[in-house]
């Protein structure tokens, strides 16, 4: 990963170049809420931004980047098909109505948003479709576990290029990390500041103010450092650049150890072996 500044991308395995910080708008209200906050983060430097149709502000997204006089070709988006919209000929309706609302003719990556038992593998295989056409330019798979990886990697030809999960200083996953690179499939991780989680751990604002800098972005920066695309969502302007400010400074090895060792399995949404009952539940 190029991680030098805020235009750095890493490589995915089809050659296709993903920034490696991006912004996540996931309960960005639709409307006047999202545009600024996707305006603020071109304004910042981020060229990714990342939305799903389960979010309901994909509209607003679009508009933020057709307005913004920044190429399209510029700007990696992705989007994803919701649970309820999965299965091969509903995924690609789904997709459709995707880019109807983004108002655009393609996405850069396109998700699978969580493993429908039953249904994700003819998901996955609508998806090898829509890349084959063209119509978008990588798929993958989110909130997905290695089992998960592995009947896609049996059944289909192509590989997951992306596997976007929750990722943060209590759930690093490392054997699930270190599948993905065998298999040159890139980790991205959503909720990176465990939803405001990690303002509590005093260690985090220990290591941080040896850097003079706050904790998102130490952990921002870690994430990085690991490997791993990051996405934190924000829609206040001075969060946004503040997140971004994490190009001119290095952790340490040790201090990532030191991160990494606070991983304890804990979640802050849905474990993807039984996500169907907590969408029920809520």
């Amino acid at each position: 990963m190029d991680i030098k500044d805020i235009s750095g991308t890493t490589t995915l395995r089809n050659g296709i170049a993903m920034p490696v910080l991006g912004l996540g708008v996931y309960k960005a209200k639709e409307g006047r809420e999202v545009i600024e906050s996707v305006q603020h983060a071109l304004e910042a430097g981020y060229r990714h931004i990342d939305t799903a149709s389960f979010y309901g502000n994909e509209n607003g997204v679009g508009e933020a980047i057709r307005t913004s006089n920044i190429p399209r070709e510029d700007v990696f988006v992705t989007t994803k098909v919701w649970n309820d919209d999965q299965g091969f000929e509903q995924t690609l309706s789904a997709f459709d109505s995707s880019l109807k609302e983004l108002g655009m003719d393609y996405a850069d990556l396109y998700l699978i948003h969580w493993p429908v038992p039953g249904k994700y593998l003819e998901t996955w295989k609508a998806l090898e479709k829509l890349y084959n056409e063209g119509r978008v330019k990588a798929i993958g798979v989110s909130n997905c576990l290695e089992h998960h990886l592995n009947e896609i990697l049996e059944n289909f030809e192509i590989v997951p290029m992306v596997l976007q999960n929750e990722f943060h200083p209590r759930l690093v996953q490392q054997p699930l990390l270190n599948f993905c690179k065998r298999n040159n499939i890139q980790y991205e991780a959503w909720s990176p500041l465990m939803r405001g989680e990690v303002f509590k751990l005093d260690i985090l604002k220990e290591l941080a103010d040896n850097y003079n800098k706050t904790v998102a972005q130490l952990i921002i920066r870690w994430n990085l450092q690991k490997g791993v695309v990051t996405i934190p969502k924000s829609v206040h302007r001075d969060r946004i650049f503040e997140n971004a400010d994490v190009f001119d400074f290095v952790i340490s090895g040790e201090c990532v150890r030191r991160i990494d060792s606070l991983d304890r399995g804990e979640r802050t949404g849905a474990h993807p072996n039984n996500f169907m009952d907590h969408f029920r539940d809520n």
